[in-house]
């Protein structure tokens, strides 16, 4: 376990993308490098990475949290209470909310392993320490596979070997974990990866040389955590106008080269020249 170390800043921001969206908090990545958002209301974006362009197709009618995709452009989105589908022709059901014994309280990010099972962070309740991980195997039958990491667990994602899932745990103390994930794909033990004090970790991706780049909801950073553990400053805005609130994170376009946050506090996306290019993702087909 480490612990943040804030003394290198390396400052490697562009601009704003996509203005006009409506506080998105998540975007994710599409198998042909499309990248999708959602909105406050409800709204789901399509976004041309290439083009700058984006569309609305889609609409879940609550706030819309972290996304992740399968082969045939279906979204998987977190909202109201749910973890909805969204067709490519923007048609909205409930995918999952939760287990027959625990039903979802606030679902936050999901993400796809090999086998497309989803793997989904339920927050809980703010402070109330009630939070968990679901698997949610293809079709939507979910089980509650993690209850070990119960302060705000948010943003996931799976390590580019499979072996363990990573996930930014908001509170108590705001730090990264990871959890092993055994043969037979039952969680292992979860551990502390480094403490982020007096931040508010919120969204995760690896790049093909497995540094892990971390979004913050506070304050407005991204950190990018090296292989070997070095934690450095990405990028950070003081006035919090062009990256605000970046809450999740994403390697967005054809050549997965592109890195995309979300800007909560405002209305477009923000756009980072890292030089690096986004680990492969896995997009199940499951329809």
């Amino acid at each position: 376990m480490a612990i943040l170390d804030t003394e290198t800043q390396v400052s490697f921001f562009v601009g704003d993308f996509g203005s006009g969206l409506d506080h998105p908090e998540c975007v994710a990545c599409g198998p042909d490098g499309t990248a999708y958002a959602g909105g406050e209301a409800g709204q789901v974006y399509r976004v041309n990475v290439e083009q700058r362009t984006f569309e609305e197709y889609a609409n879940t009618g609550a706030f819309v949290g972290g996304m992740a995709v399968d082969a045939t452009h279906h979204v998987y989105a977190c909202s109201g209470g749910e973890v909805k589908r969204i067709t490519p022709d923007g048609t909205v059901s409930t995918y999952t909310a939760g287990s027959d014994e625990r039903a979802m309280v606030t679902p936050n990010y999901p993400a796809f392993d090999a086998h497309g099972n989803l793997y989904v962070s339920d927050s809980g309740a703010w402070k109330e320490d009630n939070g968990c991980l679901y698997r949610v195997a293809p079709g939507g039958r979910a089980e509650v596979w993690c209850d070990a990491l119960t302060e705000f667990p948010n943003g996931i994602c799976l390590h580019p070997g499979g072996e363990s899932l990573y996930v930014a745990v908001s509170l108590n103390p705001p730090r990264l974990a990871r959890v092993k994930i055994e043969s037979d794909g039952t969680a292992g033990e979860a551990e502390t990866v480094i403490l982020l004090p007096e931040t508010v970790p919120d969204g995760l991706a690896f790049d093909t040389d497995e540094n892990l780049y971390i979004s913050c909801y506070r304050p407005d950073r991204v950190y990018r955590l090296s292989a070997s553990g070095d934690l450095e400053i990405l990028a950070e805005d003081v006035e919090g106008t062009v990256m605000a609130a970046p809450t999740n994170v994403a390697f967005c376009g054809s050549n997965r080269d592109v890195l995309l946050s979300a800007n909560l506090g405002r209305w477009h996306l923000a756009c980072y020249d890292v030089q690096a290019t986004g680990a492969a993702l896995h997009y199940p087909d499951i329809s």
